[in-house]
Parts: structure tokens; sequence; C-alpha cells
């Protein structure tokens, strides 16, 4: 399976989840984790999934709500799955806090993103597998 360019490209890798890929979104302003699950190219919406991916899908998802909330304490945890500019079907997490830049709307079109120093990507990206147990 191929990550879509434009995921490949505004993020960093974290690792492999049983169905899905977890990926950093590169803006240092958001604790921000995609996941894209494995499945067949066609499929680009939750309920086209089988209901065993569903199923997984959401323990996925709950375990990436977790780490973000045990990691960062925010205020709020976004998630979104939108498919405007790229199709594949991916998932948004988003920890978010009252004094985040683009609080309380969307981050999504507030501003450019901020990308991580080498060193802070690194870091994160490390910190998130050992949480994932990656």
């Amino acid at each position: 399976m191929k990550i879509h360019p434009q995921l490949q490209q505004d993020t960093y890798t974290i690792g492999k989840l049983p169905l899905s890929h977890c990926l950093l979104m590169n803006d240092r302003r958001y604790r921000w984790i995609i996941l894209v699950p494995e499945v067949a190219e066609e499929v680009r919406e939750i309920y086209q999934l089988s209901a065993e991916n569903r199923q997984q899908l959401l323990e996925e998802c709950c375990q990436i709500q977790q780490i973000l909330q045990q990691a960062f304490q925010p205020e709020k945890l976004n998630i979104g799955a939108l498919g405007n500019l790229v199709p594949q079907l991916h998932l948004h997490h988003i920890a978010r806090n009252s004094g985040d830049p683009a609080w309380p709307g969307p981050v999504w079109g507030h501003s450019p993103a901020i990308p991580y120093s080498e060193v802070e990507a690194t870091t994160m990206v490390a910190t998130l597998r050992h949480k994932l147990k990656l």
C-alpha cells in the first residue's frame, strides 16, 4: 500500500498499528497524529470498510486518543476524516488547547504549518513510538 504523496510530504512516520499507518503531522503547534488504514485504494470512506476493519480502526483511534490525552493533557481531542485534498482514507487526531493558534476554530486552513526541527521531530516520533509500543 502506498501512502498518498501529500501525506508523505506533510508527515513523519511513527509506525504501523495492526490496521493503520501512524503518522505525525509536521506542524509543531499541534500534537497531531494521522491514521491511514491499510486498505484497498478504492476505500475512501469509513462505511466502506469491513465490519472487522471498522472495529479495528475505532480501537486504534481510541488508542491514539488515550496517548494524546495522557502525554499532552489537551482540553479537547479533535478527530476528522476530511479527504477533500487527499482522497485516501485517513483520520486526523489533534490535541487542542485554548491557547493554540486556531482555537476555537478548526486547524485546517487557519495558517501555514510551522515545521518541527529535525531534533524536535526525532524526539516526538521516538516519544510516540514508545507510548504506542512500536
